[in-house]
């Protein structure tokens, strides 16, 4: 006899590269070329070696490693060294005790956060709750939001205002529903900052509706100009938002110190929304092990990795960028590490091109993978901000990214 599952399951479509797969499935690429992927967005960079260091350290360290289970607020040393971070980074003061909660990365976090705030009384009234993303977007949003039975709202990039999120796209009806919005700067896939008046636009309307502000930031490290991208909490205490009411930010050491297997991140705002989150995951079971933390404190209080990293990515996108310009609309993004390009016309015949045909051919007779920009959007109001456009993630050496974008210029040069 089957089992009856959540039903909301149904209701997850496939994830990108789930997607990607299925579309080159019957390509057999070029064997004259090696396969250079540029579709995901994993750090391939080295991990530093004070990060890699600290974790051995703590593994060797019979109080600290294994033979302990760990807290589900993580040690005090973890969250004063997230707090100090924040305050280097940001200039913003907050309580370690009480507004910092170390996450295993921020998917996880990003993802469990909307089952704490959507309200399942909501439903028993008939109401029908919201949560609003930015689109393109990350999946893991829509996911949260349909697993924790709201209904997601797509508020669109702006291309002619460098893919900034039209928030006053967003009907009243539909603020006066919402109980969450994600937001996220650096964009992912957009690249995208949000700047002071866009903040300050998004705190109005919290403070009108009384929904919560989710800000991924996770991208916040790798920039391209002097001024480094602002972040949620800093922008909330220049508006003199001290106590960061409504408001958490997430970050994590993926990109930041190329660790994505540390899987190690922290949460950081209002403090009761903090509690109530800390409540939710010690019965989740996501306690950060005892050794990850040690090696996690070491990574946040260094920033002479982080520097070289973030140089090594402006080095890179310095050479490619004007490269694939030569061919396509392509521009240097404000941060993180993926190009957002347009497809040429000539491709599907269409404007603005087609970029699964694009990416379909490009992997056929130069071996590269792209990911399609139609699979990390939604059709909705009359369009998909991410149709007729690839994202280009890269997170290879500066030679093989320059290799790939030869490829692709002679791709569509023909």
């Amino acid at each position: 006899m089957t089992p009856e599952l959540n039903p909301l399951l149904q209701r997850l479509q496939p994830y990108p590269f789930e997607r990607l797969r299925a579309l080159v499935a019957d390509i057999t690429p070029n064997p004259n070329f090696r396969p250079i992927n540029l579709g995901i967005g994993e750090p391939r960079h080295p991990t530093p070696a004070v990060l890699k260091q600290a974790l051995h350290a703590a593994i060797d360290d019979t109080v600290s490693g294994l033979s302990v289970y760990p807290a589900t607020a993580g040690t005090p040393q973890l969250r004063a060294a997230c707090a100090d971070w924040l305050r280097r980074r940001y200039g913003v003061e907050v309580d370690p005790a009480t507004q910092v909660l170390p996450t295993l990365g921020s998917r996880e976090a990003l993802f469990s956060l909307a089952q704490v705030v959507v309200d399942p009384r909501a439903f028993a009234q008939g109401d029908d709750p919201v949560v609003v993303c930015p689109n393109p977007f990350y999946q893991i949003y829509e996911g949260a939001a349909l697993l924790a039975g709201a209904t997601p709202w797509y508020a669109p990039s702006d291309a002619a205002r460098n893919f900034a999120v039209d928030w006053d796209s967003v009907p009243d009806d539909v603020w006066a529903r919402t109980r969450l919005v994600y937001a996220c700067s650096p964009a992912n896939p957009t690249g995208a900052v949000m700047s002071m008046p866009e903040w300050q636009r998004l705190f109005e309307l919290s403070d009108r509706h009384g929904f919560v502000i989710a800000s991924d930031e996770c991208y916040s490290e790798i920039y391209f100009r002097d001024e480094p991208p602002l972040g949620a909490l800093q922008a909330a205490a220049a508006l003199g938002r001290h106590d960061f009411r409504r408001l958490i930010m997430l970050t994590s050491l993926s990109k930041r110190s190329n660790a994505p297997g540390l899987r190690s991140g922290f949460v950081a705002g209002d403090a009761a929304l903090i509690r109530a989150f800390a409540r939710y995951r010690i019965y989740h079971g996501s306690a950060m092990s005892v050794a990850v933390q040690q090696a996690s404190a070491a990574a946040w209080a260094d920033e002479a990795h982080v520097i070289a990293n973030r140089e090594q990515y402006r080095a890179k996108f310095a050479q490619v960028t004007p490269r694939l310009a030569e061919v396509m609309d392509v521009r240097l993004p404000d941060a993180g590490f993926y190009l957002w390009a347009k497809v040429p016309p000539r491709f599907g015949g269409r404007e603005g091109g087609d970029d699964t045909d694009f990416a379909r051919e490009l992997l056929a007779q130069y071996n590269v993978t792209v990911l399609p920009g139609r699979y990390l959007g939604r059709e909705a109001q009359g369009t998909n901000p991410g149709a007729g456009r690839i994202r280009m993630a890269l997170v290879a050496g500066v030679d093989e990214c320059l290799e790939a974008a030869e490829r692709i210029v002679r791709f569509i040069r023909g």
